[in-house]
């Protein structure tokens, strides 16, 4: 595989953002890796070179860069109460979709000057806080972002702007929407609503609810890691890219 880590120029600044690619065959479509709320991590690079293997070219930006470049957490960012959450809490309640898709435009700008990244259709998933912005950019980019997925996505039916529940009609690309049975960020009801409001605009994809896990069930080093579901959400995502980027 070949790694490298650049900056992205944005309207805001330097998006320091690690990508991913094999070393043969190329060139590879994009695909976006959104983050979660505890931020950039092994943990991420690891998924980041699990989907390049497969054939993608994997760009994994740190969504935090506006507040510095020292917004990388240790491990106890995950514990109630660490000082190293508090200090994520901080950065993470200023996070809002518009900025978020401004950092996608630059995103997709960035992959058009690049000679190894395949031109035409693009990728983009999430996990926890980012699935809404996944969802939210393939309706932005409708013409750009192809195919876009969820996993255990938190409040994407809400009343923050450009919430992605409002522009599912705009979707040109197909969504797959994975959901944990045992989410607070997520509950069901929630889950139900999005379900029928995902009929109605009659968007292409799937949402699916993983019976028995809990939110941040596809993170390995996660207390809530399960293996089967990780294992499904792979398989669901591959197939998902497959069928949209080749």
């Amino acid at each position: 595989m070949i790694e490298q880590t650049l900056d992205i120029k944005t309207a805001a600044g330097e998006m320091e953002t690690f990508i991913c690619r094999p070393e043969r065959g190329g060139p590879f479509p994009a695909v976006f890796l959104l983050m979660d709320a505890p931020g950039i991590r092994e943990e991420l690079r690891d998924m980041v070179r699990r989907l390049g293997t497969v054939g993608y070219n994997v760009l994994l930006p740190n969504l935090y860069y506006r507040a510095g470049h020292d917004t990388i957490f240790g491990p106890d960012v995950l514990e109630e109460g660490s000082a190293e959450r508090a200090r994520m809490r901080a950065v993470r309640t200023k996070m809002t979709i518009p900025p978020v898709m401004d950092d996608a435009a630059a995103m997709l700008a960035f992959i058009d000057s690049q000679a190894e990244i395949k031109r035409g259709p693009v990728g983009c998933h999430g996990y926890c806080m980012s699935g809404p912005y996944a969802l939210a950019a393939a309706a932005r980019y409708p013409d750009r972002i192809a195919a876009a997925a969820s996993f255990y996505g938190t409040w994407f039916v809400s009343d923050a702007e450009e919430s992605p529940h409002l522009s599912l009609n705009k979707v040109k690309g197909e969504l797959y929407i994975a959901c944990a049975e045992h989410d607070s960020l997520a509950p069901l009801p929630m889950v139900e609503e999005l379900l029928a409001l995902f009929g109605r605009a009659g968007t292409v994809g799937e949402i699916e609810l993983y019976p028995g896990v809990h939110h941040g069930f596809a993170f390995p080093l996660r207390w809530c890691y399960d293996k089967p579901a990780a294992e499904r959400h792979w398989e669901r995502l591959t197939a998902l890219y497959r069928r949209r980027l080749g």
